[in-house]
């Protein structure tokens, strides 16, 4: 059997054929990705470890190479949230970035986007204090990212990958 490879790796020699694995190039830990939010997210809404997804917004190189093209998905989760309260307390969100398709590889990535809502707090106290327990009422705001909001991410890990298509 092994004569019959090696006879066969001759003849693809002789015969200028090339085998050779695909290549591949190192994408760093650290380098940067520019992403946009998929979808509208809302404090009203979003529930925890609800499922987040982003596009991202120009192709990733190494090099002159391209690895990920702009288009390819990404996902996260909903890692806190809090709908905005009474006494204008504003409302809360937060997403952990988890990963990239890159081609059939997925590739993990990191980042956290929060935002809180604007307290209305001290106009809550003061309307208390002049119109007794009706400044109560006064409630905050909640959190609204529109989808095509940009968001950065960082790959998590080096990661070998081919060029992409």
């Amino acid at each position: 059997m092994l004569r019959i490879i090696v006879s066969l790796l001759a003849v693809f020699a002789t015969c200028g054929i090339a085998i050779a694995a695909s290549p591949t190039v190192t994408l760093p830990e650290g380098t940067e990705l520019r992403l946009k939010f998929a979808q509208e997210l809302s404090s009203k809404t979003a529930a925890l470890d609800d499922p987040v997804e982003f596009v991202l917004d120009d192709d990733v190189k190494v090099g002159d190479v391209v690895v990920i093209k702009a288009g390819a998905k990404a996902f996260g989760t909903v890692s806190n949230v809090k709908r905005a309260g009474f006494m204008g307390k504003g409302g809360e969100l937060n997403v952990r970035l988890e990963t990239i398709k890159a081609g059939g590889t997925k590739v993990r990535i990191r980042g956290t986007k929060g935002r809180t809502g604007e307290d209305k707090t001290g106009s809550a106290i003061a309307l208390t204090v002049l119109l007794g327990p009706v400044g109560l009422i006064k409630h905050g705001k909640e959190i609204e990212v529109k989808e095509g909001t940009p968001i950065t991410a960082f790959v998590a890990d080096d990661i070998a990958l081919p060029p992409a298509n």
